[in-house]
């Protein structure tokens, strides 16, 4: 399963572009989740299109800007079309997604910080909600859809592992894409050299050096005296890795 074929079933019963979204903005939240670095916009984003599946799936049409939090705090009265588990349980979970992300900061500092069970909370919601959309719209083919939902459901294997104040990169990578990946878990934030050898302890300081001399030619990072830090283009390009590694 992948998550082509999420979209191509789900467009069987969404607009095609609804489908697209939905898919493309989980699996970004997977890659955000993986990396640390869940955020407030594509979690806004997901619940949105959320709403918007919900419209359609109730009036065959959908608000190109809907009005997230009235809707769900609503739908239970508003719309008897669809089904319960749908209108009632779907719509109070993503609230609560919603709610987090806008009354929560999901990437805090603190002694305390709950962005990690923040985080968690988060995407296993976003899992449950899409997974039963799906269970929802494949009804023919059971098989298929449990298919879909285990794809869904895939725990989630860290690609940046936090040990001992470094951190370790998963995944047979080159050097610089192992730097992008490093990089990324960082952003944007600057990382010091020397803070970078110790995270790649396993590759020679000459491999690494030349790797970022390499990445910062191609305009990949941006360097100054003692730190390195992805620009745009190599923030496009570590995500890049990081979905190949994830899908």
């Amino acid at each position: 399963m992948t998550s082509r074929d999420l979209i191509l079933e789900l467009s069987r019963v969404l607009d095609s572009n609804l489908a697209k979204d939905l898919v493309c903005e989980f699996i970004e939240l997977r890659m955000e989740c993986q990396t640390g670095t869940l955020g407030r916009s594509s979690l806004g984003k997901f619940v949105e299109t959320v709403v918007q599946v919900l419209q359609y799936l109730d009036m065959g049409k959908y608000d190109a800007k809907p009005s997230v939090d009235d809707y769900l705090k609503n739908i239970e009265s508003r719309s008897p079309a669809l089904a319960e588990d749908l209108r009632i349980c779907c719509a109070r979970i993503a609230r609560s997604v919603y709610t987090l992300r806008n009354k929560r900061n999901i990437l805090h500092k603190g002694e305390l910080d709950p962005s990690l069970y923040d985080l968690r909370y988060a995407y296993s919601a976003c899992q449950w909600i899409l997974s039963e959309i799906l269970r929802y719209a494949i009804k023919s083919d059971k098989e298929l859809a449990g298919g879909l939902v285990e794809f869904v459901q895939i725990p989630v294997s860290p690609v940046v592992e936090d040990l001992d104040g470094r951190k370790i990169v998963y995944g047979d990578l080159t050097v610089e894409k192992e730097l992008l990946v490093l990089l990324h878990s960082h952003y944007p934030e600057a990382v010091r050299h020397k803070d970078i050898q110790v995270s790649m302890d396993r590759r020679s300081k000459s491999a690494i050096s030349n790797s970022l001399k390499k990445l910062w030619e191609q305009k990949l990072v941006h360097r100054t005296v003692a730190t390195y830090k992805l620009t745009q283009e190599g923030y496009k390009a570590a995500t890049s890795v990081i979905k190949e590694l994830i899908l």
